[in-house]
Parts: structure tokens; sequence; C-alpha cells
């Protein structure tokens, strides 16, 4: 019983720190297109769908990115933890 608390906490861990990496390159994606591409004068801005270059880049496709990042990141590196008790179960 003690062995599976300390795997699930390894994993609880990792899946923790990959979540708190993909909240990092979130920041660093919107950043660095926000104020990269919106540092320009407003009159040299170019325009995507009617929106400015830098906010289409940093909101909307990198929503897009975020969300199929995460998608790809919960299927092939999060496991599911069973939140059940099993043994206590059994000793009833």
């Amino acid at each position: 019983m003690q062995d599976n608390k300390q795997n699930w906490n390894k994993i609880a861990n990792r899946e923790a720190l990959i979540g708190i990496g993909l909240a990092i390159f979130n920041f660093i994606w919107w950043y660095a297109f926000a104020y990269g591409l919106g540092s320009k004068d407003p009159e040299e801005y170019s325009y995507i769908f009617g929106l400015p270059d830098w906010f289409f880049y940093s909101c909307v496709l990198g929503f897009i990115v975020m969300v199929v990042l995460v998608i790809i990141v919960v299927k092939a590196f999060f496991v599911e933890i069973p939140f059940e008790d099993d043994e206590g179960e059994e000793q009833l």
C-alpha cells in the first residue's frame, strides 16, 4: 500500500511539473508574440482575419496550440490513478 502511494506521488509530481512546463511555454509564446510583434507602431501592423497579427498569433493561435499540446500531453504522458482504496474494502 505504501509503495503504491509513493508511486502515485511520483506520478502526480511528474504530471504537475509537466503542467507547470506547459504554463511557462504558454506565457513565453504569448509574451513573445504580444510584445515582439505588438511593439511596432500601430500603423505598421498587419492584420489576420481583421485582428492585428500580434493578437492573432499570441491569443488565437496560442490558444489553439495550447489546446493541441494539452491533449497530446494528457494522452501520451498522464496516467490514470484510482482514487478508491481497494485494499480497505477487502478488510471489511
